[in-house]
């Protein structure tokens, strides 16, 4: 072994502790870029495979009712390479086991297996009989949420008449990768699945032999999907056509490849953050070994060692560091990346979703951490190889003292000689002082993160389910009914207070923005439907004009007091201009409202009616489900009690391991830093808290003299790691602000204690760790160093 090499070991195995925090600082930038970017390669290699082998779709179109004779004509647009005509309705079920209503998504299927838009991937059983009408295929995460078998059977109200369905397999589409009703944000398997039934028995139980209400179709290569969707559009427009969408709108695949790019942002963002810390703290460590060493390295100089083998020496000391770092942080990411992806397979459905990792993330990982330390390192490395020999065996030049700021406002009398040493050292060193507090800023504001999205999920719960959401159960009529259904509601078993609502699928137009939406007619007195603003203040229904939700507004780029043209895509498809009268805050999806006798009278209709909102009592849900499982004419029912439930339960799990992910990493960015920066302290005052002992100053004031120093860091970088937690949640809203749901900014005082508490037990136990070392000083040894 050569000198050099054995001189590394020695240097390694006496500042063990500094290597292992700054290693597992390290290993936290690894661990999160391993784990969040194999997850998303796992994610994304997943859906492409999927969607290529089993042909999903690049357009979709819902209708009222067109003849399979339009196939030919869809078929003749420029770009269109495949067409797949389908019947699709949503029916009450009746589960076996289950008292809740649930609802059920038919979709025809071909009689005989063959190759489609869509195509099924049977995980279990059988296709259907074309002999058999009764039997069907479920999705398999429906199945598996309400323990259905084989054979099993379950009730369907089609077409008003109540029907007995067999299972025989289990299935899952492109198309459902993320299972949802529609509307919803998070899956709820047990009240919500899909189901293919053959195109026969649908198409005579719902009167649609021959006949079609939704399309799927795939694009020629280098087909312009937008030339391909206007051309649909005006195709259906006669058949009752609710304007056609692309791949990128479909609500599973939006919801996957939103996923899947946050996914690739984390994986950018959180190892800058360690890899940055923990090339901040190689240099400061380096610089100090490489300045108490400056005699080894005139030695060294003087017997021959070249600059290059000097600094490959000092690299080799970076890269053993980064090489134990990169070892754990590769563990840990590889574990912890195949615990989110086992997380995706409760949300997200595919045939397979297998955890896979390339050479290449590997290299890639141990490639940026090397070169995040050379970075680091090359400051000091570049010191020690232009040191000349002769100067280098002088010691080190004593450092220049003046008096601090707080000696010139004359505030010294107010503080203790143990109190003066610390400010002293603190104010001489700012560079040094300032980074360490930065540093530890950042896990306190890596806390506030971390905390910040349970805050903002139990307000969006607050706001939605207890100041908007205000009904029990919603439900939805197959097709509009006339007033009295009101009447026919109220009723229903257990139902205390009835509010109707009209909802009227629209396309909103103002210059070229265009937003397809249903605009939802509420009575301008309601309690269960209440409309709020930013102040979370009641907003009262205008008599005329529209409501749009605040995000709804800005991607139509209009304001109160502007027209919009609202093209109505059901009945005679009226075309009417429409004045936004005001917009309001709401934190899940974008919505429209009217008053509801305001939106009859656009329709020119009665009062007619597409559900209601019921306040229910808690003893009559029983007879109540029951009732609404047997009524033919409800299309299906949503449950309030259920929504907080499934929301509580898929953030829990969702959550639960980040949120231990970020306290982990923080406390190690936390004690890494603090445990560093008191051990170089400790280091570079050695002889001076041996004098301070000698001259009678007792352990435990020595002690303070430096771990009050790490205190003062501490205490100082609690306020900025505040300020920058809130800036870093700030940026964190604005990237959140989409259709789907907007993040609050809300950071509550529990969240603030918590990152302070974690912090503050991260700083008492290096602080322990550091109080040993200083209990085992060696005098003698310490105060014989040359001057």
């Amino acid at each position: 072994m050569k000198a050099l090499d054995r001189k590394l070991g020695r240097d390694l195995r006496r500042q063990w502790g500094q290597i292992l925090a700054i290693a597992l600082i390290v290993a936290c930038g690894i661990c999160s870029f391993v784990a969040m970017q194999s997850a998303y390669e796992s994610l994304k290699l997943s859906q492409t495979t999927y969607y290529e082998q089993y042909r999903f779709a690049d357009v979709f179109a819902q209708l009222k009712r067109a003849p399979e004779s339009l196939r030919l004509p869809i078929e003749a647009i420029p770009g269109v390479s495949q067409v797949q005509t389908r019947i699709l309705v949503d029916v009450t079920l009746d589960v076996p086991g289950q008292t809740e209503p649930v609802t059920g998504r038919i979709i025809s299927i071909p009689a005989q297996p063959t190759p489609m838009l869509n195509d099924l991937y049977l995980r279990q059983g059988r296709y259907i009989d074309p002999g058999h009408p009764e039997e069907v295929l479920v999705s398999e995460a429906f199945a598996q949420a309400n323990n259905l078998q084989l054979g099993d059977t379950i009730g369907a109200v089609i077409n008003g008449r109540w029907q007995q369905l067999r299972v025989v397999g289990f299935a899952l589409s492109p198309e459902y990768v993320y299972e949802i009703r529609p509307g919803a944000l998070l899956p709820d398997s047990k009240r919500f699945g899909v189901i293919w039934m053959g195109r026969k028995a649908i198409g005579s139980a719902f009167d649609m032999e021959g006949a079609f209400n939704d399309v799927a179709v795939s694009l020629a290569p280098h087909a312009s999907s937008a030339e391909v969707i206007f051309r649909l559009d005006r195709l259906l427009e006669a058949y009752g056509g609710l304007m056609s969408y692309d791949r990128k709108d479909q609500p599973s695949n939006r919801f996957v490849s939103d996923e899947i790019v946050q996914l690739r942002a984390h994986a950018i963002i959180l190892p800058v953050i360690f890899l940055g810390i923990g090339a901040f703290l190689l240099n400061i460590v380096l610089s100090r070994l490489i300045s108490t060493q400056r005699d080894q390295i005139a030695v060294l100089k003087a017997f021959g060692y070249g600059n290059p083998a000097i600094a490959l020496h000092y690299l080799k000391f970076v890269l053993a560091i980064v090489l134990l770092g990169a070892t754990l942080g590769i563990a840990a990411g590889l574990w912890l990346g195949s615990a989110l992806t086992g997380i995706y397979t409760q949300f997200y459905h595919f045939p397979v979703l297998q955890y896979t990792i390339s050479p290449a993330l590997i290299f890639t990982a141990v490639f940026i951490s090397s070169s995040a330390a050379v970075v680091g390192a090359f400051g000091a490395v570049q010191r020690a190889v232009q040191l000349p020999p002769a100067e280098a065996m002088r010691p080190e030049p004593p450092a220049v003292f003046r008096r601090t700021l707080l000696e010139r406002l004359g505030l010294q009398r107010f503080l203790s000689p143990v109190g003066r040493i610390i400010l002293r050292n603190l104010e001489r060193k700012p560079i040094q002082a300032i980074l360490s507090i930065l540093g530890i800023a950042l896990s306190v504001a890596l806390l506030l993160t971390g905390r910040f999205s349970m805050d903002a999920i139990d307000y969006i719960m607050e706001v939605q389910f207890q100041q908007v959401q205000r009904d029990d159960v919603t439900v939805v009529f197959n097709e509009p009914r006339p007033a009295r259904a009101t009447y026919e509601v109220m009723h229903l078993p257990g139902v205390m207070q009835a509010e109707p609502f009209r909802s009227v699928a629209v396309r909103l137009r103002s210059q070229h923005y265009t937003y397809k939406i249903g605009v939802m007619g509420l009575d301008p007195h309601g309690q269960l439907r209440q409309l709020i603003n930013r102040e979370l203040q009641p907003v009262q229904l205008p008599p005329d004009g529209l409501v749009l939700t605040t995000k709804l507004a800005e991607l139509l780029h209009v304001e109160p007091g502007d027209s919009l043209t609202m093209e109505v895509l059901e009945g005679d498809r009226p075309v009417k201009t429409v004045t936004l009268a005001a917009t309001v805050d709401e934190l899940v999806g974008v919505s429209a409202y009217m008053d509801r006798h305001a939106l009859n009278r656009l329709m020119q209709e009665g009062g007619t009616l597409s559900g209601a909102f019921l306040k229910v009592d808690a003893n009559q849900l029983a007879p109540l489900y029951t009732q609404l499982k047997q009524t033919p004419a409800v299309a299906g029912v949503t449950l309030r009690q259920t929504i907080i439930e499934e929301f509580k339960k898929t953030i829990a799990t969702s959550q639960g391991i980040a949120t231990l992910v970020q306290v982990i990493f923080a406390c190690v960015i936390a004690f890494g830093v603090i445990y560093n920066a008191a051990r170089i302290s400790l280091s570079e005052r050695s002889r001076e808290l041996a004098t301070l002992r000698i001259i009678g100053f007792s352990r435990v004031q020595i002690a303070v003299v430096l771990l009050g120093e790490q205190a003062v860091l501490t205490i100082a970088a609690i306020p900025v790691g505040f300020l920058l937690g809130y800036g870093i949640v700030s940026l964190l809203v604005l990237a959140y602000s989409t259709e789907l749901y907007r993040m609050p900014l809300i950071v509550t005082k529990a969240s603030y204690l918590f990152a302070f508490g974690v912090t503050a037990i991260a700083a008492f136990v290096s602080g322990l760790i550091v109080r040993r070392h200083l209990d085992h000083l060696d005098l003698i040894a310490v105060l014989k160093t040359r001057e």
